[in-house]
């Protein structure tokens, strides 16, 4: 096998005499054969005397051309399509005859005729295939010799074509080129090598490997603002030129897929996107592309530039270890995705297989990422001579370097030896001993059974020198399975290792964590976050694994990646905090309702990263303070209601989190829900009441009560909660408008005064909405005024309020506006409940309203939870009317939550024990489920409809074994609690049919 090291052949020699077959010569009646054909092509041509001089002149050379033409079709068929051409470059230099190929397709552009150009360029392909093929086979030129011909050649042609496409564009007056002689100088045009092309180590039937750019401030442009459309035609017109068959055959084939991000980007990008995408997005397998990336044409300096000023990316200023993984994850997925892993001979692929080529390439370029951002000498791009240079270096010992080098040569020659047969890029060894024997007779094996020993020992030997320097390397493999997401290609252990986890399409996640390492989203886009979703990932998949539907909880994590502004603090927080990783899976699984706030408001999972989120849950005392110091930073009224709306969104969302990982239970959610609307209705009215007075100005002795209703009322607040709430006011009556620039009557006055707190609390803005806001609770419901006097208010509650009315004021609770006012009314409304009733009238009356919701809005089934018999209404309205039959003999009962209400009213002996222990339990149960609903689904629950996991939540929420039992204790709980209801108040069969 020939050696790296070039044999010197006398300047003036021909190839034919330098030739000393490397091949072994075919079988004698295959080679007269072969030579008869040449002849009779030859006397066709009417060469045939010359090809005879030739051949006798010079001993064993008929027999070395009669052999390669028995071995390789497609040398044979350059030979005998135009002997004259074969008889020439055997009687010349080669290394002359090559650079007159190259100087004279490089001067091709000069050719008027598109056409011209295209069959010239094939015509000098033929030429160039025929010369290196002899003298390759012929053991005139090593390795280096051979790649460096055939990367100079396609230099050489790519070159041209960029040189006539400028030219012709310079012609139609659409770029003025500083040098029409020398088009591509300052053309702004970079056509950058990639891979071999750009290490100068294109193999026989080589791809070419390309990146497009064009630099906007270099490019002289007619019109600039039309520079990507004429790079991108100019690019498409170059790659029909070199790879399109005619039939002259082609140039070369021309792949444009390393450029960033391809399955999203142009053929040819701006410098500055490129740039902006490998200082943001790019990826270490990039890095490792682009150590060997060249500019081969067009603006050359303009290329160089742009490589320079990529310089940092590339070479990183510290020892980068943290390359490795990505490096050697790609290598990884060649093994898997193409069946490579195993190393053998018939059917091997000596580039991309075990012990292949691409090892070897990889083993060097891995260490030139780790080490070259501190040794400028390690920068380079040919694979022999860094391998020297870290030999030189320290980084490999000598016989690494030896061993690498050897095997690089004699896997390369073979590789050159499966070109030539046919011109097809191909590095797969043939399958059949008859096909394979060919492949070692043109390597030179002494016979097949050698070639298929010597071969394994070469590439077991370069596997373990690659495993040497992967050893230590970061594990690609969690306890799961393969988990490699690196390149372009599925991983197929991957594949497996997902659809054992139980993903239903693994395709589809491999493509979804495949997006996120290409940084197409915001949280994606730097090198530290990339590297942090790497060690994150695994402990995803595991954790969204075990939820019932992994597949849409991913779905719904991708929906929320694509919206984070940024991911470093969150993926290595939830690295590091398992329990929380969990409580987000189970959110994306269980959760649609919340995990639709995630989506749509990324910011929320900020509040997560504070360390006070593992703590307790903020009381009113701890949130006044926070939010005041947020607003205070507002520079306007919109801003305020922005940041009110940004911390409402995220203590919400915290409060729902806790619930769901079972460290809040419903009672204290429920408190927690409404200290937070609390907090927020009192600095959205101040902060309304403000903006308002600056327009209107103040009425005298004005003051005003904001009153909760319901279940703010309650403290029984939910994460879907409304508020329900009645704004009374008061003022001097010699008053009679506002004192501001736009004045307005008292009444005008308090009524816009609430539209304005109606709006800060439940208006949209750019970040979302806060409440959905009721005032239907006042007197006279919606007939009535917006904002009631308090006098009205308490003349109403005393006179004319219904029995349904009284019943909403037991949860009537003052929360903002002047406290004066604020003790008023909630003198008012005690005063309210204190009347003297006729226990029956109230009880015909509960009835009677008990019966028209049960028609109206029942019907629901057992989880309605609200509506149905036996439901929170049923307890709630036993609460009610105990404190309106029974409060005034014991006022202790009186209060605006619930179970505080029932558990007064059973240490009072007003509720017996035995219906205390099933309406407390009750309450809690219904509480705990309608706090677990609230938080995942907007839509009736339907139990057959929701995610499995949303069941279990429920269960374990309950402290039932599984949702089948849940089931079972709710129907039974719901029946008791109507059998209380009507032994309490009565069956709805009795209810009246009077009216108050």
């Amino acid at each position: 096998m020939a050696s790296a090291t070039k044999r010197k052949p006398s300047a003036r020699s021909s190839l034919a005499a330098q030739i000393e077959p490397r091949l072994r010569l075919a079988k004698a009646a295959d080679r007269k054969a072969r030579l008869a054909e040449l002849y009779e092509a030859a006397e066709e041509a009417g060469v045939a005397a010359r090809l005879k001089t030739l051949l006798d002149r010079h001993d064993g050379l008929g027999a070395f051309v009669a052999s390669v033409s028995e071995y390789a079709p497609f040398l044979r068929s350059l030979m005998l399509g135009e002997p004259a051409r074969l008889i020439a470059l055997l009687g010349k230099n080669p290394k002359g005859s090559l650079d007159r190929l190259v100087t004279g397709t490089a001067d091709a552009w000069r050719l008027d005729d598109r056409d011209a150009l295209m069959a010239a360029l094939r015509r000098a392909r033929q030429e160039a295939a025929l010369l290196i093929g002899l003298a390759d086979l012929g053991g005139v030129w090593s390795v280096s010799d051979v790649v460096a011909a055939l990367s100079g050649f396609a230099d050489a042609s790519v070159a041209a074509t960029a040189r006539f496409l400028l030219s012709e564009l310079h012609r139609e007056g659409k770029i003025k080129l500083p040098d029409p002689e020398q088009p591509d100088v300052g053309s702004g045009w970079i056509i950058l090598g990639m891979g071999k092309s750009g290490a100068g180590e294109l193999n026989y039937s080589s791809d070419i490997d390309l990146i497009v750019l064009f630099d906007h401030d270099v490019a002289p442009l007619a019109d600039p603002d039309e520079a990507a459309a004429v790079f991108i035609r100019l690019t498409k017109q170059l790659v029909h030129i070199l790879s399109e068959h005619t039939a002259d055959g082609y140039v070369f084939r021309t792949d444009l897929r390393l450029r960033p991000d391809p399955g999203a980007t142009n053929i040819a990008i701006s410098t500055e996107a490129a740039l902006q995408y490998y200082e943001s997005f790019g990826q270490n397998w990039e890095r490792a592309a682009l150590i060997k990336a060249r500019p081969v044409a067009g603006d050359v300096a303009a290329g160089e530039a742009f490589l320079a000023e990529l310089t940092p990316y590339i070479w990183r200023k510290y020892l980068d270890y943290a390359a490795i993984a990505d490096i050697h994850s790609i290598k990884r997925q060649i093994h898997d995705f193409r069946g490579h892993e195993e190393i053998a001979v018939a059917g091997h692929n000596i580039k991309l297989g075990r012990g292949g080529i691409r090892e070897i390439e990889f083993f060097v370029q891995t260490q030139q990422l780790i080490a070259g951002g501190r040794n400028p000498e390690l920068r380079g791009r040919a694979t022999l001579d860094m391998l020297a240079g870290l030999a030189e270096g320290g980084w490999i010992d000598e016989q690494a370097r030896d061993d690498m080098s050897a095997s690089y040569c004699e896997l390369r020659q073979i590789e050159h030896c499966l070109q030539m047969i046919n011109d097809e890029q191909t590095h797969t060894l043939p399958a059949t001993d008859e096909e394979l024997d060919v492949v070692a007779r043109m390597g030179g094996a002494r016979s097949l059974a050698a070639f298929k020993k010597a071969l394994p020992v070469t590439l077991a030997r370069v596997r373990d020198r690659y495993g040497e320097l992967f050893e230590a390397a970061p594990s690609l493999t969690s306890k799961l399975g393969s988990l490699v997401f690196t390149g372009d290609d599925d991983d197929p252990d991957t594949l497996n290792t997902l659809e054992g986890l139980g993903f239903r399409t693994p395709e589809q996640v491999s493509r979804t964590i495949r997006t996120w390492h290409y940084g197409r989203y915001p949280a994606t886009r730097s090198t530290a976050a990339r590297e942090r979703l790497t060690e994150f990932v695994p402990a995803l998949l595991e954790t969204l694994a075990t939820t019932d539907n992994a597949d849409a909880a991913l779905a719904a994590f991708d929906r929320f990646l694509s919206r984070l502004p940024a991911g470093v603090q969150l993926f290595s927080l939830l690295t590091s905090n398992p329990s929380l990783l969990g409580l987000l899976a189970t959110m994306m699984a269980s959760a649609p309702r919340m995990t639709e706030v995630v989506v749509h408001r990324a910011h929320v999972l900020d509040a997560l990263i504070e360390p006070a989120f593992f703590g307790r849950v903020p009381s009113r005392e701890t949130l006044e303070p926070r939010l005041a110091a947020s607003l205070e930073e507002a520079p306007d009224y919109e801003d305020i209601l922005d940041r009110a709306r940004i911390f409402g969104q995220e203590q919400a969302f915290l409060i729902g989190v806790r619930v769901l990982a079972g460290t809040l239970d419903a009672g204290r959610a429920g408190i927690a829900f409404t200290d937070l609307a609390d907090v927020l209705v009192s600095a959205l009215f101040d902060a309304a009441r403000r903006e308002f007075e600056s327009i209107h100005g103040k009425i005298a002795k004005g003051k005003v009560a904001v009153v909760a209703m319901g279940k703010l009322g309650g403290r029984e607040m939910t994460a879907a909660s409304d508020l329900d709430l009645i704004f009374l006011y008061d003022f001097d009556e010699k008053a009679s408008e506002s004192s501001g620039d736009r004045p307005l009557a008292a009444a005008q006055y308090f009524a816009r005064l609430t539209q304005r707190l109606l709006a800060a609390l439940s208006a949209p803005t750019a970040e979302g909405t806060l409440y959905e806001v009721d005032f239907r609770l006042r007197p006279s419901g919606n007939s009535g005024p917006l904002a009631t006097h308090i006098d009205a208010f308490a003349t109403y509650q005393a006179k004319d309020a219904w029995t349904w009315e009284h019943m909403a004021l037991t949860r009537a609770r003052p929360i903002a506006g002047d406290k004066a006012l604020m003790t008023r009314a909630a003198k008012e409304i005690a005063g309210a409940l204190a009347q003297k009733r006729q226990p029956k009238k109230t009880r015909a009356s509960i009835l009677d309203m008990r019966a028209l919701l049960e028609q109206e809005k029942g019907g629901g089934g057992a989880w309605d939870l609200k509506q149905a018999p036996g439901g929170l209404v049923d307890i709630e309205f036993i609460a009610q009317y105990l404190q309106l039959t029974r409060g005034v003999q014991h006022p202790e009962i009186l209060s605006t939550e619930t179970e505080a209400s029932l558990a007064a009213a059973t240490k009072a002996g007003v509720l017996s024990r035995g219906d205390s222990e099933i309406l407390l339990p009750a309450l809690r149960l219904h509480q705990t489920l309608v706090q677990i609903l609230r938080l995942c689904v907007e839509e009736p629950f339907d139990p057959e409809k929701v995610p499995r996991g949303m069941l279990e939540l429920l269960a374990r929420a309950a402290a039932m074994p599984d949702f089948a039992r849940l089931d079972h204790h709710l129907r039974e709980t719901e029946a008791a609690v109507r059998a209380c209801f009507e032994r309490l108040i009565g069956p709805l069969s009795a209810a009246s049919e009077q009216t108050e």
